[in-house]
C-alpha cells in the first residue's frame, strides 16, 4: 500500500527514471551535493522540463533561480520549443555569474536573460505574459507572489511551485513558522481558487502545479 512505500526509496527510483543528463548538469548537481545547494535535483527538472515541452513554453520566468540548475531545464525545453527566453532573477550576483557560466557552458546562452534583485518585483515589471512561472522564493513570500504571477501568466499557462512540502513542515499542524503557513496558504489559494486547477507532485520536496484557467 502507498502509506507502506519507503519515501526515500521512492525518490531514488524516480531519480533512476531521468535519462542521463549533460555533463555539465552532472556537474551542477555534484557540486550541489558537496555543498548542500538546495537544487531541484533530476526528477523534478525532468518534470519542469516535461511541462515546459507539453504547453510549448516559450517565455519562462524563474522567480528565484540559484545558480542556474532548473534554468537549464526549462532552456532546454524552450530551446526545443523553437526559441524564446527564460528570465533567471536571484537576489545574489555570484550566483548570477555563476549561472550564466553553466548556462553558457550548456550551449543556452542567447535563451536565458539575467536580473539580480527582488525576483517578484522584477517579474512585475516585464512586459507581456509568460507560459510558465517557476516559484522558488523565500516562503513566507508566496502568498504575497499570487497577485503578480496571476497578472504575469497567460490562460493556458503553468505555475510550477518548488517545496511544497517544506520538508513534511507543511503536514504538521503545530507548525506555524512562517514559511510552514506561507506554503499553506498558497497551496490552499491555488486548490481552492476559481482560476486554477491544481495538483501537488510529490517529487523530491513537492512541485505544486497550478494550471490557470
Amino acid at each position: 500500500m502507498a502509506d507502506e512505500l519507503d519515501w526515500i526509496a521512492v525518490q531514488h527510483y524516480l531519480g533512476t527514471l531521468v535519462p542521463r543528463r549533460e555533463a555539465e548538469m552532472q556537474a551542477m548537481e555534484a557540486h550541489a551535493a558537496e555543498i548542500a545547494f538546495p537544487i531541484v535535483g533530476p526528477a523534478a527538472g525532468q518534470a519542469c522540463y516535461l511541462i515546459a515541452r507539453l504547453v510549448r513554453a516559450r517565455r519562462v520566468f524563474e522567480l528565484g533561480s540559484g545558480y542556474g540548475y532548473s534554468t537549464a531545464w526549462f532552456a532546454r525545453a524552450v530551446k526545443e520549443n523553437g526559441g524564446g527566453t527564460v528570465v533567471h532573477a536571484v537576489w545574489d550576483e555570484a550566483l548570477s555569474a555563476e549561472a550564466r557560466e553553466h548556462i553558457g557552458r550548456l550551449g543556452y546562452g542567447e535563451i536565458v536573460r539575467y536580473h539580480v534583485g527582488e525576483a517578484v518585483d522584477a517579474l512585475r515589471r516585464e512586459r507581456g505574459r509568460f507560459d510558465v512561472i517557476f516559484n522558488d522564493i523565500e516562503k513566507q513570500d508566496y502568498p504575497a507572489s499570487l497577485p503578480v504571477i496571476e497578472a504575469k501568466l497567460r490562460p493556458g499557462g503553468v505555475l510550477i511551485v518548488d517545496n511544497a512540502l517544506w520538508h513534511g513542515r507543511v503536514l504538521d499542524p503545530a507548525n506555524t513558522s512562517p514559511g510552514a503557513e506561507g506554503v499553506r496558504e498558497l497551496t490552499h489559494r491555488l486548490t481552492n481558487g476559481d482560476g486554477w486547477l491544481t495538483t501537488l507532485l510529490p517529487i523530491r520536496d513537492g512541485l505544486l502545479v497550478a494550471l490557470r484557467r
